[in-house]
């Protein structure tokens, strides 16, 4: 799917909608976990796994929960900490297991351990793996179709709904492990350390985790392919902020040139390529951009549904 298709697919779809009105989430929104493959595997690459978090986004989105990846967190800490504390916490997971990427199964089974409601995707060029194939998958197209991702998006909207639903009302709910017997789920235990401590112990996991990376060889690392451009949809941005969003693109070092493009009324996409080995910058950028573009999409959302009620 193209850049244009894909961005032509997003504004189609904000317009499945049952509510006319405020369209914005709560801010109690409760938390639904992602758990996906972000890097190349499987003949796909970074930039079709974006596309992919984006759908699963949207419906997440759409079923009135908030999305966020389990390794996302608004504090700087180790991050295998991060991924098994938001197993363990999120209300509900997503979990996509397209390609059969090691550290998505192994997370994947860390959830189905904590017995916490799970929903499971794939795409349609993934096999069944034998441990879970007794639970339900809902399957999407690799190649992300537009007419066969708007049934995916509503039903993994409407089971996330299905599914939290019951498992707030169902003290017996299971997503996999009680079907085998009666089991004690272990409870991660929580501790009040002063901040000074803290800061020491997180320090000393970080020099870890560095001491062990330099004492690998080089070799035995295979050089990742880096996509070094980005194509980010503004689409209802005015020209003044569109003007300073490419201005803040391009104070980054990091970057090789950021252009706009014009794609027809109230329409933009910022063009970007990046240096090599730019693989952080590129994922800052992206962050920075979608979240200046979301309040814009929301109202350019909204004033569709207007149209179409009126």
């Amino acid at each position: 799917m193209s850049s244009r298709d894909y961005c032509n697919f997003r504004e189609r779809t904000l317009l499945i909608q049952s509510n006319f009105g405020e369209d914005q989430l709560p801010e109690s929104a409760p938390v639904c976990g992602i758990v996906m493959p972000i890097s190349s595997i499987d003949g796909c690459n970074e930039a079709h796994w974006s596309d992919v978090h984006e759908i699963l986004t949207e419906a997440i989105e759409d079923a009135g929960f908030e999305a966020n990846l389990v390794s996302n967190a608004d504090d700087v800490g180790i991050i295998q900490k991060r991924i098994i504390q938001n197993l363990y916490e999120n209300p509900i997971v997503v979990c996509d297991v397209s390609g059969k990427n090691p550290n998505v199964m192994f997370e994947l089974g860390l959830r189905l351990a904590f017995d916490k409601p799970t929903i499971i995707v794939k795409d349609d060029r993934t096999s069944y793996s034998f441990d879970t194939a007794s639970i339900e998958h809902l399957e999407y197209p690799r190649d992300l179709r537009f007419s066969r991702i708007v049934e995916f998006k509503d039903k993994l909207a409407e089971k996330i709904k299905a599914t939290h639903e019951r498992a707030m009302s169902d003290s017996n709910y299971t997503t996999f492990l009680k079907h085998f017997g009666e089991f004690t789920v272990v409870k991660l235990d929580k501790k009040e350390i002063p901040g000074q401590e803290f800061i020491l112990e997180e320090l000393a996991a970080i020099r870890l985790a560095m001491n062990r990376v330099e004492q690998q060889p080089a070799a035995r690392s295979a050089p990742a392919t880096f996509n070094n451009r980005l194509n980010v949809c503004m689409r209802g941005m005015p020209d003044f902020e569109l003007v300073k969003a490419v201005n803040a693109v391009r104070e980054y070092e990091q970057v090789k040139s950021a252009e706009l493009e014009n794609r027809g009324d109230d329409h933009a996409h910022i063009m970007i390529q990046f240096k090599p080995e730019s693989e952080l910058a590129r994922a800052e950028v992206r962050s920075m951009l979608v979240d200046k573009a979301r309040p814009y999409r929301i109202k350019s959302r909204a004033a569709a549904f207007k149209k179409i009620a009126g």
